[in-house]
């Protein structure tokens, strides 16, 4: 059992643990559309639909990986599965610090999606330490954590990526190196020995998940509004740098800085606003009204002319910020304490579904509408596909019951049909 010292320090690591994750990933945003522009001599559109393809690879691989990664941290733990992803991780960016080849690229990116289960072990590990009633706190503050690193990331990534474009790469490998030291001398384990529960292949793939899932109570529905909302937010991630560089013609500074700010706002909002107004008015109030101004957000974008109208736009972050942990405090507390690690890998594969649509629809819209074959130029278009998918999830919402009760583990049939 961690001691309230050790849950401390568990909670501090899985909060510096994501700060990196985020900041890493920062680093690198700013530069990877040049950088493929460079590597593949291609132009923005060819780029955009390149970016397509490896996010589709990545997202594929999370799919797979998502419960593997969430049943075996069931069994052995939280501490060795997130250091071995984090050692993964870093070995992704050093890839990318010296891939001269698309396909170099690729590799880096299927790397990154097999060893990609940080956050969703971080977020099991937050869900064994915390009480029921505080995860959306908690979780807001993983959300914090990734925002702060956002502001730094993007910002240093910009600067250094002035100095080169492979430097952002590796700093981001030192940085996630670092991370891994940390754990492996800070980071107690926070799944009890008596929460912990026999490794089963049938659960630890996507098709005895998805039966497993239908176990639970409500989790089902839950679990597909993430994957809608998943693809309709994979336009930030997707486009955001490409879509500055046609609409604005920013510069890697500005993209950089662009992205800072929302960590900030991101970081703002879940640190001071996401706990303080899930206790006041619920979970289920805190999505519908993130859904919304998330939905107005996609369509600002979608139609802005103006650099400052983009950075005006950004503070639709701030209620939108909302969705992600009060979501994720949905669907933890409809599982028992022996399942959290298999919901959320249930819930990082669903971001693997939303992570393979998402570019199959978003990046080739924009692909096209920036290409010379286009009726008219519209860089836009890719937020046009967003808000589809967020209004679809938003409804989907509205259809879940208010309550569902907490199941927990029961055997699996010894056929899968």
């Amino acid at each position: 059992m961690t001691s309230g010292g050790g849950k401390r320090g568990a909670i501090y690591f899985v909060l510096v643990t994501i700060f990196i994750d985020a900041m890493s990933f920062g680093l690198a945003n700013p530069v990877l559309p040049r950088l493929i522009m460079d590597i593949g001599q291609v132009d923005i559109s060819h780029a955009i639909a390149l970016t397509g393809a490896m996010t589709v690879a990545l997202a594929s691989l999370q799919f797979v990986m998502g419960p593997v990664l969430g049943n075996l941290s069931d069994r052995v733990g939280r501490r060795p599965i997130l250091l071995i992803a984090l050692v993964g991780l870093a070995a992704n960016y050093m890839l990318m610090s010296i891939a001269d080849s698309i396909a170099l690229l690729f590799v880096g990116q299927m790397l990154a999606g097999i060893f990609g289960g940080t956050i969703g072990t971080c977020q099991a590990a937050i869900a064994d330490l915390t009480a029921k009633e505080d995860r959306a706190h908690n979780f807001g503050l993983i959300g914090a954590a990734f925002g702060l690193g956002f502001i730094v990331g993007p910002a240093l990534g910009g600067l250094l990526g002035e100095f080169g474009q492979r430097m952002p790469f590796i700093a981001a490998a030192l940085l996630t190196f670092f991370s891994f030291a940390f754990g492996y001398f800070k980071f107690p384990d926070t799944l009890k020995p008596e929460d912990r529960r026999p490794f089963d292949w049938r659960r630890a793939n996507p098709l005895g998940a998805l039966k497993s899932m239908r176990s639970m109570p409500g989790m089902a529905p839950a679990i597909l509004v993430i994957m809608l909302w998943n693809i309709a937010g994979a336009v930030y991630p997707l486009t955001w740098a490409y879509y500055g560089i046609a609409r604005f013609n920013w510069s890697n500074g500005m993209i950089g800085l662009s992205l800072a700010i929302v960590g900030f706002v991101t970081a703002i909002s879940q640190a001071f606003i996401t706990g303080r107004f899930v206790r006041r008015y619920g979970e289920r109030r805190a999505v519908i009204i993130g859904m919304v101004a998330g939905i107005a957000t996609h369509l600002g974008y979608a139609f802005a002319t103006e650099s400052w109208v983009a950075f005006v736009l950004l503070l639709g972050f701030i209620p939108q910020s909302l969705v992600g942990p009060a979501l994720l405090a949905i669907v933890s507390g409809r599982a028992a304490a022996d399942r959290q690690g298999e919901v959320q890998g249930m819930a990082a594969m669903a971001q693997g579904i939303g992570g393979i649509v998402a570019p199959l629809l978003i990046t080739p819209a924009m692909s096209y509408f920036t290409s010379p074959a286009a009726p008219f130029q519209f860089a836009g278009a890719g937020f046009i596909v967003a808000v589809m998918f967020a209004i679809a999830a938003f409804v989907r919402f509205f259809m879940l019951p208010r309550r569902a009760a907490t199941a927990r583990l029961e055997p699996l049939p010894t056929v899968l049909h």
